[in-house]
């Protein structure tokens, strides 16, 4: 950030009254360079943005930072709690270290990087959103993926891709077993140049051709007796 950034101190300020401030920035705003320190795990910070502007948080956050992100690109120097980026509508979330479970949750558009590794249910029943991790990811990871990619540089939990409607899931390391009507599927170019794509814009190194594609076994659509045991 710029010395033109505008500096909010946590520790004197509010998060109630950060957030209220940014939710009264009008569309033309100005004032598109922030920087909020000492945020010491504090909740919904800077959620429910609907305006292109930059936030840096210098430190760690609570639950569900950055929340219903729409257009705001927000980057936390530090680790996150459960439910960030929850319902991400469009913009760039990015966390430099780990973040807790149910990152981007039922998201729908944007782009949210995980710099280390997500906890249990990473991108469950998300709806569009891409997620790039640089490390591994836990337990019931898409749970119910609708639409989106998926992309993890690292290992995934078990259970991954469980009841996968139309979610793409791509992972370079081990999978500890997939989920019902999860299936691994060809890996061909044109997933190659969407993995490498994703990592491009996640600012992640790493071989798009290492990773293995996983999807919908479209088994699970409509109830059918033969497939009873599977729900």
């Amino acid at each position: 950030m710029t010395d033109s950034a505008i500096a909010i101190d946590l520790a004197q300020t509010s998060v109630r009254a950060l957030n209220e401030r940014l939710h009264r920035l009008p569309a033309d705003t100005n004032e598109r360079l922030w920087r909020i320190g000492n945020p010491q795990g504090a909740h919904a910070v800077a959620a429910g943005l609907t305006v292109p502007i930059q936030i840096e948080i210098d430190g760690h956050v609570g639950y569900y930072c950055a929340g219903m992100n729409e257009q705001a690109t927000v980057t936390v120097h530090g680790h996150a709690g459960t439910g960030l980026a929850e319902n991400i509508m469009s913009g760039v979330v990015r966390v430099t270290g780990n973040a807790s479970q149910s990152a981007a949750a039922s998201g729908r558009g944007g782009l949210v990087v995980i710099e280390g590794d997500a906890s249990a249910r990473c991108g469950i029943s998300m709806k569009g959103v891409d997620i790039v991790v640089g490390g591994s990811i836990g337990h019931m990871s898409c749970f119910m993926g609708q639409a989106g990619s998926l992309v993890v540089c690292g290992d995934a939990g078990a259970d991954l891709g469980d009841s996968l409607y139309e979610a793409e899931i791509f992972v370079a390391g081990a999978v500890t077993s997939l989920g019902a009507d999860c299936i691994e599927k060809p890996m061909t170019q044109a997933d190659v140049a969407r993995v490498a794509d994703l990592l491009a814009r996640a600012g992640i190194a790493a071989d798009a051709a290492r990773f293995r594609h996983y999807g919908s076994a479209r088994q699970l659509y409509h109830f059918h007796v033969d497939h009873a045991a599977a729900y």
